[in-house]
């Protein structure tokens, strides 16, 4: 299970740190506490808000270039697997990218829902890596 910091989670949701903060006290987000002892939330209740508010702020720092090569960090929504293939969702700000790659792939890059991924794309292509920690 993934668990992310406040500012990360805030970031991937297009919100300031505050307002995930105000989630929190609300009973919207369950907190956790992280290895370190800071605050955070789970990967997973961030996809179901996610869901509920698909927020049109979006933190731009994401997109490294504005070329045919966009690369955009976003929350793993969704991952349905077959024998072969995988269908990846991801949540990006605003936007929802879908790629197709290879169940070996999803299983090598240890993808699960609340996952934090980064989708490269070129054309009609989508690339997804795991950004660094």
């Amino acid at each position: 299970m993934t668990n992310l910091r406040i500012s990360e989670a805030a970031a991937l949701l297009g919100v300031s740190d505050d307002t995930l903060r105000r989630w929190i006290d609300q009973g919207r987000l369950e907190e956790v506490k992280l290895d370190n002892g800071r605050k955070g939330v789970r990967g997973e209740d961030l996809v179901a808000v996610l869901r509920d508010h698909r927020t049109e702020a979006y933190d731009r720092s994401t997109i490294l270039a504005a070329s045919a090569r966009n690369r955009m960090r976003g929350i793993v929504t969704r991952i349905v697997k077959d024998t072969v293939m995988a269908q990846v969702e991801i949540q990006a700000g605003p936007f929802r990218l879908t790629s197709l790659i290879s169940r070996e792939s999803v299983d090598e890059l240890g993808l699960e829902v609340g996952s934090i991924a980064v989708a490269s794309v070129k054309s009609t292509n989508v690339v997804v890596e795991v950004p660094e920690s």
